[in-house]
């Protein structure tokens, strides 16, 4: 009777420790780029809640480099993700070839990956189950056809991007080259302007900012005190207009010549102070992501994957904001 006693104990001790188990929160990541980035935050506010309506299904873990980097060390947050064994990972790879180690370790641990913001590069579309995100080639497309309002003979352009390895950067550049020339170029980033459609790049350009935005800023500077009549300035990401107050200094006295188009100055992203800047006359156009989309689809995505259901259409894309000044007011999707 004791034997029976103590097995029966044995056997409810495990039952509860299987059910306190079976009802411990799952982790999901959120890696982005960097940190100090305020389109990320917004990421990071889906992310927040869609945890919050989860009833404590799971946690979004909000976790990324603190600065803009190559890439390197957001690989290496990726690695340490997998070695502790969250549930699930959405990734935004600022390197698209050197997050594909990382991906790989996650893919044989059994750890489900999503992609959103940025990509992977095309053959390694097999290390994670889905992209959540920004149609990025659609985002060039449209930046370029605002420009084309403006200068509809063409001119100087120049491009100004994110990390040289950032595929979703590279898909905007080809995104601006095609509309431009009217040509459809075989892979990202495109062929360079040389008279297309009138168009030609600058030399130097494009310009890489590797995310760093007051670095962006001084680019800008730089090249207009150098190519002062230059026809098209266009930003893939919205790094200047991140850091507003050193943005504006620099715009200031371009502004007329914005005012005139006589310099098309076209930017990506839409966040508020964004659009603030474009109200102002800082720029001619704005096309926005929806990054609060991307965190808020990608946790439930993930647990959706947990629970046995399928992976989410791949690619999901989550829409564009198209915006100019006469359409400030009401571009952006509520």
């Amino acid at each position: 009777m004791k034997k029976y006693l103590l097995a029966a104990a044995v056997a409810a001790s495990a039952l509860t420790v299987g059910q306190a188990y079976a009802q411990q929160k799952l982790v999901f990541a959120l890696v982005p780029k960097n940190m100090n980035n305020p389109y990320f935050d917004q990421a990071r506010d889906g992310c927040k809640k869609a945890e919050a309506e989860s009833n404590g299904a799971f946690e979004c873990m909000y976790i990324g480099p603190g600065e803009h980097g190559g890439g390197e060390e957001q690989v290496q947050i990726v690695q340490d993700l997998v070695a502790k064994k969250v549930d699930g990972i959405a990734v935004a790879p600022a390197n698209a070839a050197a997050m594909a180690v990382a991906l790989q370790a996650a893919k044989e641990a059994g750890i489900p990956v999503l992609t959103w913001d940025a990509d992977t590069l095309p053959e390694n579309k097999d290390l994670r189950a889905a992209y959540v995100g920004t149609h990025n080639y659609e985002i060039g497309v449209n930046l370029a056809k605002i420009v084309q309002t403006i200068k509809p003979k063409g001119g100087t352009i120049c491009i100004q991007s994110g990390g040289a390895a950032a595929a979703n950067h590279n898909e905007r550049m080809q995104g601006i080259r095609d509309t431009l020339s009217g040509t459809k170029s075989a892979a990202s980033p495109g062929d360079p302007l040389t008279g297309q459609n009138g168009w030609t790049e600058a030399p130097g350009c494009p310009l890489y900012t590797n995310d760093d935005f007051p670095l962006s800023v001084q680019q800008f500077q730089d090249f207009m005190a150098k190519m002062p009549n230059l026809d098209a300035f266009v930003p893939t990401g919205g790094f200047p207009q991140f850091v507003p107050d050193a943005n504006r200094a620099a715009v200031e006295p371009y502004k007329d010549k914005i005012a005139k188009k006589e310099l098309a100055l076209v930017v990506a992203d839409t966040l508020p102070t964004q659009i603030e800047q474009m109200k102002e006359g800082y720029s001619l156009g704005q096309v926005g992501q929806r990054p609060f989309e991307m965190g808020y689809k990608t946790m439930f995505a993930l647990k959706d994957m947990k629970d046995g259901k399928p992976a989410p259409t791949d690619p999901t894309y989550t829409g564009l904001d198209v915006c100019t000044p006469e359409t400030a007011d009401t571009c952006i999707a509520k």
